[in-house]
């Protein structure tokens, strides 16, 4: 029976995703290439991905890592480098004699070795910085995505990294189909992670590392295992922002960007894979469309309207999330997940509400009548 609800919720998923992807197609076929909505639902998929990377690691695992914007760095430009085209490349390294790097890798190839270089340095970081704990963890994190940052930038490296300039005319994807697909197997095999062994193996170290230990569970082994895979798809998610923005520069990815990342899983809620997707979306639909007439000086007739001016956006945006963490401590979702079974549950809830209350409602009716 169990078996059965389970692949029943599995079906009615797929044909959700699937119905998913046919608007999206119907959306890209009757609206604007230019239109905003396009730029929200593509940079939203972007950071649903890395958002669930890092709540692989910071919520479900409990190590507090604030790297992700130097491993979504490595993946952007392991992207870039190897898929700019060979023409293209005097015009692009045209201070370093054209690059050192003098071929092309096809668009999936690139991605994927996008991750595997993610993965590789957070193996080599993953074995000092992994034994220690809490605040001291996220600080050796958060060191490593800024000294990477400025190794990019370096002039040395200009053969390879182009130094501090921009990197660009390499391969990208206007369609919101492809980012959406790209996110959505990667979310799904994180979701498979979760729940296999592995992610029990998980979550019992965020819960207990002693009691995890004692189990029989390696602690160094899952917790590095936690953090390659999850830096892994941090360096996609950076290989599809350099899709997206269409140049990459080293100086784009900045501190702020692993905050933005991190406010994201705070508000979905940590241990929570749909919390994250659904918050991401809120995030960049708040911060880069719905709230954007704040920024607007409004004028009427003589009368300006106070407070609307450049930047004002930003305020109101920083005090609707103080209000989302004080009144949802554990986020929208907390460690819940969202499925069609429970979307079900709700409304039938809500049925069975209407029916009790509708024969009590005739009864008073009835007697006010008479």
């Amino acid at each position: 029976m169990l078996n059965l609800k389970k692949h029943r919720n599995l079906v009615a998923g797929f044909c959700l995703l699937a119905f998913l992807f046919v608007i999206l197609a119907v959306l890209e076929a009757v609206l604007p290439k230019t239109s905003i909505l396009f730029t929200v639902l593509k940079k939203g998929a972007i950071y649903s991905l890395v958002a669930v990377s890092m709540n692989l690691l910071n919520g479900f695992t409990g190590l507090f890592s604030l790297g992700q914007a130097g491993f979504m760095l490595l993946g952007a430009y392991t992207y870039a480098v190897f898929t700019i085209p060979v023409s293209a490349r005097p015009q692009v390294y045209q201070y370093f004699n054209g690059g050192l790097i003098q071929f092309t890798l096809p668009v999936i190839v690139a991605l994927v070795l996008a991750g595997l270089v993610a993965a590789f340095f957070a193996w080599l970081i993953g074995l000092p910085v992994l034994h220690l704990k809490s605040d001291y963890l996220a600080i050796a994190t958060l060191g490593f995505a800024e000294i990477i940052r400025a190794i990019f930038q370096w002039d040395e490296l200009g053969a390879i990294t182009n130094g501090s300039n921009l990197l660009r005319k390499y391969p990208v994807f206007q369609s919101c189909l492809f980012y959406f697909a790209v996110c959505a197997v990667c979310i799904a095999l994180i979701v498979l992670l979760i729940n296999s062994t592995y992610g029990r193996a998980f979550k019992a170290i965020r819960d207990d590392e002693i009691a995890a230990e004692a189990m029989g569970i390696n602690l160094a082994k899952h917790k590095r295992l936690s953090f390659v895979i999850s830096s892994f798809f941090a360096g996609i998610s950076g290989a599809l922002l350099a899709m997206f923005q269409t140049t990459i520069q080293a100086s784009q990815f900045k501190s702020a960007l692993t905050y933005e990342i991190l406010l994201i899983v705070v508000i979905g809620g940590m241990g929570s894979v749909t919390g994250s997707c659904i918050s991401s979306f809120l995030f960049i639909a708040c911060s880069e469309w719905w709230l954007r007439f704040l920024d607007r000086t409004v004028q009427i007739g003589s009368f300006t309207v106070p407070l609307l001016r450049p930047g004002f956006r930003k305020v109101v945006f920083s005090v609707a999330i103080m209000c989302i963490v004080l009144f949802y401590q554990k986020g929208i979702m907390g460690e819940n997940e969202f499925s069609v079974q429970s979307f079900l549950n709700f409304f039938k809830k809500i049925l069975k509400k209407h029916k009790k209350i509708e024969p009590a409602e005739i009864a008073e009716k009835s007697g006010a009548d008479s």
